[in-house]
């Protein structure tokens, strides 16, 4: 039983239990031997300190020193955080410290003995430091934090505004009727390209942003987060110069038409027409329809079941973030680069090795205090209203793109922890291994990695990778089960035309990530096997029994690959 703020909990606690030596009691007068009850004369805790983030956690065992032999006491407190049962102190249910926040707390302890005499005494408890957030002190400027990643934030909200656009200003066809911004094809390709190519950053880098929290974030602009110029082309697969294990710009990009017909730009740049297409349709006078003689009203909806608005976003998160993240900055595959760069030279607050693990974490997108969000709170799902993918942790009413959102595969990860039959941590499991390999790297900052540490370092960025891959993987799992059940509905009251192009493209944008790690259990072979399972548009019309079958044996190949849960997939 818990007890709250002021909780009195009578505890007859006997001497002869508590191993407490009376010193003898007193008598009033030589001509009245009753014994006077003296006042408790200290209070002892077993134990001062808990660990944060432990729920409702045990701290320890009162007891009182009093003179009078077999006495018995009652113990009370003045914080509701904490709760008494017996003589035991512990947390209340539900509450948990952060260490970020509180190193230690005061807090008052009151014992009653049975006269109704009472001592007080004030007992620090103090608030361990567990590996929870993603912070470390720079090992040659004190004080100073020795973590940054901004240009991967950047990026992140690069993609999330080029979504907005789309969403807002190309999304309903009424609506764009009536925006008089767009004249032409080239309009909407400019607008489109400038979140892309940003040919012109002072000006982009300058707007308001359309990604909005409440509270409002500190970063109102691009600038604000990076002063530096950055575009999404330099950094998509196949444009870093050096570093990648495939070249994707000559001959190796897959999953979409043959082998090496395109390139992860080219397709962003296809994907871009595409839409921009359909825009100069709208702005024509022709209404599309879909192949069931429907009206479509989203410019980024295709006659033939694709959603762009998906295949771009998902696509970008895939190319940029997730190629960057495992091909690069996570990699050791490449001198200099990657995990194989500089650990030695300490002229600034960060080494080049920490700051290159650091930008392979900012693409994951995991705000720096992941592990105190519930997996609905991640997925904006359900939990506390103001933890619904962002948080204001440092509580100065406003909201850090840099340190306190979730982007990206972060919040996938725990939608499929949710989804879970049998239960997966995936979202521990990679903020995890990412804070015991920054961990060892603040450790050992200054000095070269010995084949010990670099064989425990890379440990690290498997389970990482491995469990944002999953992510990844998991979540083409789900949208093959979305775009199955989609197809079933095909015919019925319950079909939506606007959802089955959703899921599809969801699915195959996702799915084309998986050639981005080279440390990737799917094979090269079963990758462009579930690719060409999928197809390049959903089959809508004909033996659409055969093509949901193929979708499901491309599940059966993720499964195997990924060691995925049986249950799990057939309900993910």
């Amino acid at each position: 039983m818990f007890f709250s703020n002021r909780t009195t909990l009578a505890v007859a606690i006997a001497s002869a239990v508590m191993g407490l030596t009376a010193c003898g009691g007193g008598s009033s007068s030589s001509s009245d031997t009753s014994p006077t009850n003296t006042a408790p004369t200290d209070i002892t805790l077993s134990a001062t300190s808990i660990t944060e983030n432990a729920v409702g956690a045990v701290i320890g065992t009162l007891s009182a020193t009093d003179a009078d032999t077999g006495d018995t006491f009652t113990f009370s407190v003045d914080d509701a955080r904490f709760a008494l049962d017996g003589n035991g102190l512990m947390l209340a249910e539900g509450v948990s410290f952060d260490f970020e926040k509180e190193q230690s707390v005061d807090l008052d302890i009151t014992v009653t003995d049975s006269a109704n005499n009472t001592f007080a005494k004030t007992v620090t408890i103090d608030v361990e430091d567990a590996l929870d957030y993603y912070d470390f002190e720079s090992q040659s400027m004190s004080g100073e934090s020795a973590v940054s990643y901004s240009g991967q934030i950047a990026r992140h909200i690069l993609i999330n505004e080029l979504n907005a656009l789309i969403d807002t200003q190309l999304g309903d066809t009424q609506e764009f009727d009536s925006n008089s911004q767009f004249t032409s094809k080239a309009d909407v390709d400019t607008a489109l390209n400038s979140y892309f190519d940003v040919p012109d950053y002072d000006v982009l880098s300058q707007r308001t942003l359309m990604t909005m929290t409440t509270p409002a974030s500190s970063q109102t602009t691009l600038a604000d987060i990076s002063g530096s110029e950055k575009n999404l082309v330099g950094k998509i697969a196949g444009n870093d110069a050096t570093g990648q294990h495939k070249d994707w710009n000559n001959g190796d990009f897959a999953g979409w038409g043959a082998m090496g017909s395109t390139t992860p730009e080219q397709l962003t740049r296809t994907f871009f027409d595409m839409l921009s297409d359909n825009a100069q349709t709208q702005l024509d006078g022709t209404v599309r329809q879909d192949p069931f003689g429907n009206d479509i009203t989203k410019l980024y909806i295709t006659d033939d079941g694709r959603d762009l608005k998906q295949l771009i976003q998902k696509f970008l998160l895939m190319s940029v973030a997730f190629s960057q993240g495992a091909d690069d900055y996570l990699d050791h595959d490449t001198d200099g680069k990657g995990l194989l760069s500089d650990h030695t030279d300490t002229s600034s607050a960060y080494t080049s090795l920490e700051h290159q693990f650091d930008e392979g974490f900012g693409y994951f997108g995991a705000a720096r205090n992941y592990l105190d969000y519930s997996d609905e709170e991640i997925g904006s799902k359900g939990g506390r209203e103001d933890w619904q993918g962002y948080q204001d942790a440092n509580s100065d009413g406003a909201i850090d793109f840099n340190s306190e959102f979730n982007f990206g595969q972060s919040t996938n990860a725990a939608k499929r922890d949710l989804g879970a039959e049998v239960a997966t941590d995936l979202t521990a499991d990679a903020i995890n291994a990412f804070l015991a390999g920054r961990q060892l790297l603040n450790d050992t900052a200054g000095t070269e990695l010995t084949e010990a540490q670099m064989t425990e370092l890379l440990e690290y960025r498997d389970a990482a990778l491995m469990a944002w891959e999953k992510s990844i993987a998991s979540t083409v799992v789900h949208y093959i089960n979305d775009t199955n059940a989609d197809l079933d509905a095909i015919g019925t009251d319950d079909f939506s035309y606007s959802d089955l192009a959703k899921h599809w493209s969801e699915m195959k944008a996702f799915a084309l990530g998986l050639q981005f790690n080279r440390l990737s259990p799917l094979s090269d072979a079963d990758f462009v096997q579930m690719h060409t399972l999928m197809a390049d548009a959903p089959v809508l019309i004909g033996d659409v029994d055969a093509y949901k079958a193929d979708l499901l044996t491309a599940r059966d190949l993720l499964e195997a690959a990924y060691e995925f849960n049986s249950e799990n997939v057939a309900n993910w």
